[in-house]
């Protein structure tokens, strides 16, 4: 934990100099249908994540849905956010788990309209968030402030509880 407070101490160092420096576009994550249901997300480095439905909704089951990996998304970053802000409290954590829960109605996914007529809406209805956090000797008020404000600063929770801008591109090769 040392290490990791020291390299964002540098960091903030960095941006309080040049702020500019804080603004860059994140790697991007390509998908590639591969047939049915089943998809394979990349990202530059070569790593590959493969996503599928269950078989009620035509896939295999085998693997995990685009859903979960976004859940899962939400829960590592947060996660991270909380681990780097004890490393810069100098807080040595005993324990730390994100659960990332969420409530979704597959209508919303299939096209299938309310009664009257109107869309469902395909995003989950409501997410939780459950923390699991401790660290000897420090008070569940001090870790509960650490989370609060680790979590304010976390970019997916962040980019789910405020909307993101999201811009459509469509090209036809």
């Amino acid at each position: 934990m040392q290490d990791l407070a020291a390299a964002l101490q540098r960091v903030e160092t960095v941006l309080q100099r040049r702020p500019d420096q804080g603004l860059h576009d994140d790697a991007p994550a390509t998908a590639r249908w591969q047939g049915g249901v089943r998809v394979e997300s990349s990202h530059a480095n070569g790593t590959r994540l493969l996503t599928d439905m269950p078989c009620e909704l035509g896939g295999s089951g085998d693997k995990v849905t685009p859903g979960w990996m976004f859940r899962a998304g939400i829960a590592a970053c947060a996660t991270t956010s909380i681990a780097m802000g004890a490393a810069g409290e100098g807080i040595a954590l005993d324990l730390l788990e994100v659960s990332v829960g969420s409530r979704s109605d597959t209508r919303g996914l299939v096209g299938v309209a309310e009664a009257d007529g109107r869309a469902v809406y395909a995003g989950p209805r409501d997410m939780r968030l459950q923390v699991r956090i401790a660290a000897e000797g420090v008070a569940h008020e001090r870790l509960r402030a650490l989370v609060e404000v680790a979590l304010a600063r976390s970019p997916i929770p962040a980019a789910v509880q405020n909307p993101t801008p999201l811009a459509l591109q469509i090209e036809f090769p």
